[in-house]
């Protein structure tokens, strides 16, 4: 069952849907939030199983960030928005 999400969360998943995996910073820096917003809003989501962590090649210090589609569009259907 999906908990309630604050505003900032459906809008991380929202972006994360539309653009891949990230890392947060890059989340961070090109929706222009805080970077304290998106990791609260990743630790949510993280926590709900809504995304998964893949390592980085590029940095192993910053995990990418990846949807799972399925349980992106529960959460979508909750709040009526739409995926993609």
């Amino acid at each position: 069952m999906v908990m309630d999400m604050p505003k900032s969360a459906l809008v991380v998943l929202d972006f994360l849907t539309k653009s891949g995996p990230l890392a947060p910073r890059e989340i961070s820096r090109r929706i222009a939030v805080p970077l304290r917003t998106v990791t609260f809003a990743l630790t949510i989501l993280y926590s709900e199983k809504v995304l998964r962590k893949v390592p980085n090649l590029m940095d192993m210090r910053c995990p990418l960030y990846v949807v799972d589609p399925e349980k992106a569009r529960t959460v979508f259907m909750k709040y009526g928005r739409t995926m993609y």
